[in-house]
């Protein structure tokens, strides 16, 4: 393909501040990010945002198929004209956010899942992240491009100011790593902030194994929702002990988990067993 500038100026197109639209134009970040994926012959690929087609002319040497997902129509038309050679490339203009990952699938003869890779709006990273979680049964690995700060909240430990309701999610049903950094100069428009690439890898079984999984990211995001509250506070305002602080102090202590602690130190374990106890009491 030709350059990004060659295309945009071919097509007389301006990138869109209101879709968050920052071009990859380096090359070797592009190829590199796609030998990461581990993107195999027989692989269905779904590409989040194809822009320009940037890795997408990459990804349809390497897989069987691939289903490019991109919003903006004028990249879904360069997508056509620029790549109408490639006859296992299927392009959607669609919202990220409203697309069926098992649709893909559904009429393939092959029992393999789907690899995601992209370089996604960070305006609605958490987002897609959490939507692709939902999807996780019909994934086997996700490599994605993040705003550096978010990349490093992803992948945080327990105990660290990074580790919060991504870190805690993602690590329950994924097995995450950072590929690479990538500096802001390798996109136009250039970004302010640098970025990162992850590869995550999606855990045959959770981490836990929660009872209730929507119970899970509730307890999860009722303990970050302010971050200078204790676990306990924050639980007592959580509406998830209709019947008073006597019940939350109780599971707390059958669980030996101190109330006093904030939510950045407790463990995915420990956010499982309190969801599963939590799911006990209210079926008492």
């Amino acid at each position: 393909m030709t350059t990004l500038r060659e295309i945009l100026r071919k097509y007389r197109i301006r990138p869109l501040k209101k879709l968050g639209q920052s071009f990859l134009i380096d090359g070797n970040i592009a190829a590199g990010i796609v030998r990461s994926s581990g993107i195999e012959g027989g692989d269905v690929v779904v590409e989040i945002g194809s822009g320009h087609g940037a890795l997408t002319s990459l990804i349809v040497k390497e897989a069987e198929r691939v289903v490019a997902v991109e919003i903006d129509p004028r990249m879904v038309d360069i997508l056509r004209e620029e790549l109408k050679e490639a006859s296992n490339l299927e392009i959607f203009q669609q919202d990220i956010l409203d697309y069926d990952f098992s649709i893909p699938l559904r009429d393939s003869r092959d029992k393999n899942k789907l690899k995601i890779i992209g370089n996604i709006p960070y305006s609605i990273s958490s987002q897609i992240l959490f939507r692709l979680i939902d999807f996780r049964e019909t994934i086997s690995s996700m490599t994605l491009m993040f705003q550096k700060e978010v990349a490093e909240r992803i992948t945080a430990a327990p105990g660290t100011k990074e580790y919060g309701i991504l870190s805690a999610i993602t690590s329950m049903y994924t097995i995450p790593s950072r590929v690479m950094t990538v500096p802001a100069d390798c996109f136009f428009p250039r970004p302010k902030v640098d970025s990162a690439v992850l590869k995550m890898e999606v855990r045959e079984t959770p981490l836990y194994a929660a009872k209730d999984n929507d119970l899970f990211l509730k307890v999860v995001k009722c303990a970050f929702a302010k971050r200078r509250k204790t676990l306990f506070n924050n639980l007592r305002s959580s509406g998830l002990f209709p019947a008073g602080i006597e019940d939350i102090q109780m599971v707390l202590d059958r669980l030996g988990i101190d109330g006093g602690r904030r939510g950045e130190t407790l463990t995915v374990e420990e956010f499982g067993i309190l969801s599963d106890a939590i799911r006990d009491l209210q079926l008492s």
